[in-house]
């Protein structure tokens, strides 16, 4: 009697070495707190061309069955830097997975807005504006360099305290559709110049097509304002 109630005792010790292999042996599972902060390097590193201060908060990913990783990347899994940017996080060694985490992203920073009613085909001056802070990543048509601003053209009428975005300026160095431009073509050896009509508006270095005297259509590069240059 004493054997038989030993016995399940006996089966029980001799199982216990096997238990602890098995519990050894078992992988150690990802942190999660290295794959935030993997991310979030990689945003501050996208964002750093923003002229703005970044506020980044990332979601922990829920570890399930990952192992913990030696060697990961990140990347963008959605199409640039977004309000919520889904990023995606691939272990390279030893063994590999992916997963994704979300983020929140703002870029804080400085914009312009009118300081007075602006009127449409007014080239602007520091005079004109007053300055705001808000996120620029949700918006990204508002301004926050002077540059792109100051002598700038407005193509419609901006009220008083309203933001000045990208949309309603044109640049001072541009050729509008319809307008009388200089067309200059150059060829090895020569240099012939003559006038056409712009079928299109574009900045310096666009792409436009310009009608002859003559009625012929060509393609050339806007050089400045009055100037359109086609390389024979």
């Amino acid at each position: 009697m004493r054997a038989f109630l030993f016995l399940p005792f006996l089966l029980f010790a001799t199982a216990l070495p096997a238990l602890a292999r098995a519990q050894t042996a078992r992988p150690t599972l990802q942190d999660p707190a290295a794959v935030v902060a993997q991310a979030e390097a990689l945003l501050q590193d996208r964002a750093a061309s923003w002229p703005g201060r970044a506020i980044i908060s990332v979601e922990p990913p829920r570890i399930v069955n990952q192992p913990a990783c030696e060697r990961m990347e990140t990347f963008l899994a959605g199409s640039g830097l977004q309000p919520r940017t889904p990023v995606g996080v691939r272990c390279l060694a030893p063994q590999p997975w992916t997963i994704y985490v979300q983020a929140s992203v703002q870029i804080l920073g400085t914009y312009f807005v009118a300081n007075r009613l602006i009127r449409r085909d007014e080239v602007l001056s520091l005079d004109d504006l007053d300055t705001r802070e808000g996120d620029l990543l949700r918006n990204r048509r508002l301004i926050g360099d002077p540059a792109h601003i100051v002598g700038w053209i407005t193509t419609r009428r901006i009220r008083a305290g309203s933001p000045i975005e990208s949309s309603a300026l044109r640049d001072p160095n541009a050729i509008q559709r319809g307008q009388q431009v200089r067309t200059v073509a150059r060829g090895v050896g020569f240099v012939a110049t003559s006038e056409g009509q712009a079928l299109e508006s574009g900045g310096p270095g666009a792409q436009i097509q310009v009608r002859t005297r003559g009625g012929q259509i060509i393609t050339g590069t806007v050089i400045d304002a009055h100037t359109v240059q086609v390389m024979m």
